[in-house]
């Protein structure tokens, strides 16, 4: 069984840094599961790491997608796995590193073998959610599928089109396909989780901080240079937060020191989802402070050093 690490945590938390330290320590490469990084030209506002710290150690699946492309959980699971494939045998340690929870659970527990798509059912849908909102298909399914619906922000349009095409097209709710079909976990590796939690306020500040220094750098015209590429303000990367939020500034809807509020408390928002759901994850090893910070490298080298020892003695 090849070892992989898999650092998880809210965003913001250092984990891009505390990926660095550990590839460079233990002759790793780092596989991204951020679903907003895979994405080509949107840097600033998915805080990809730079092209300095990517030339630092090899980084995999960044940059791999056009914006307008269509990119699915079973897309990243296949492109992935594959990718882990050859960094074993490369004898190298895989470091997992992200912040889309979807994204780490198909590439290690796998994914539901669920019915196939219906492009005319998802075409309706779609239609409905220009016509009266994506509220309106998020009541739909609170109806139709109670459970997927507590489980699906409102805000996430595919997962509710998708949830709604399994139950009108199937009769059944996603939840039962989910217990019905076998899923596909990752075989050949061992995956041990690093978690990094900081303090509540000390995250929310370095949110905060993050988000000025986003705007800083450039972020609004990071967005102008999408749309200028012709990228539509519709495509999917274009919902992530702070893309959504300066896509608005852009229409005079927002003013710039507000813009940067909204986009702050929403992160604040994300980070609690994503450590509620990193928190599901057993066997996680937590650290209470940033990957950034010396304390926090040392006792994650520590850790993960006892763990290849152990591993490799065993």
């Amino acid at each position: 069984m090849h070892p992989v690490i898999a650092i998880v945590g809210p965003t913001a938390s250092g984990k891009s840094d505390l990926a660095l330290h550990l590839a460079e320590t233990f002759d790793g490469e780092i596989v991204n599961y951020d679903s907003v990084q895979i994405f080509r030209y949107m840097n600033i506002g998915a805080a990809k790491p730079n092209a300095e710290e990517q030339a630092r150690v090899p980084h995999h699946m960044i940059d791999i997608r056009e914006p307008t492309e269509i990119y699915t959980a079973g897309d990243y699971q296949r492109e992935a796995r594959q990718v882990m494939q050859e960094i074993a045998g490369r004898q190298k340690t895989p470091i997992l590193v992200g912040g889309t929870g979807l994204y780490l659970r198909a590439l290690t527990d796998g994914l539901f073998n669920g019915p196939r798509r219906s492009e005319q059912m998802r075409s309706r849908l779609d239609q409905i959610a220009e016509k009266k909102g994506r509220d309106y298909l998020h009541r739909m399914l609170k109806r139709l599928d109670p459970a997927a619906a507590e489980r699906i922000m409102p805000r996430d349009k595919p997962k509710i089109i998708r949830a709604l095409e399994v139950r009108l097209e199937t009769g059944k709710a996603l939840s039962d396909h989910l217990h019905d079909k076998p899923r596909d976990p990752l075989t050949g590796f061992q995956v041990h989780f690093i978690g990094l939690n900081p303090p509540r306020d000390e995250l929310y500040n370095r949110i905060d901080e993050r988000v000025v220094r986003m705007f800083k750098a450039g972020l609004v015209n990071e967005v102008r240079g999408l749309l200028e590429r012709g990228i539509p303000r519709t495509a999917k990367p274009l919902e992530a937060i702070g893309y959504r939020h300066v896509l608005s500034y852009l229409d005079s809807c927002n003013r710039r020191d507000e813009t940067i509020r909204n986009i702050q408390r929403d992160t604040r928002h994300y980070a609690k989802r994503q450590l509620t759901w990193f928190r599901r994850q057993a066997n996680v090893k937590w650290f209470d402070g940033p990957g950034d910070v010396d304390d926090t490298k040392n006792k994650a080298r520590q850790f993960v050093e006892q763990l290849l020892t152990f591993l490799g003695s065993s």
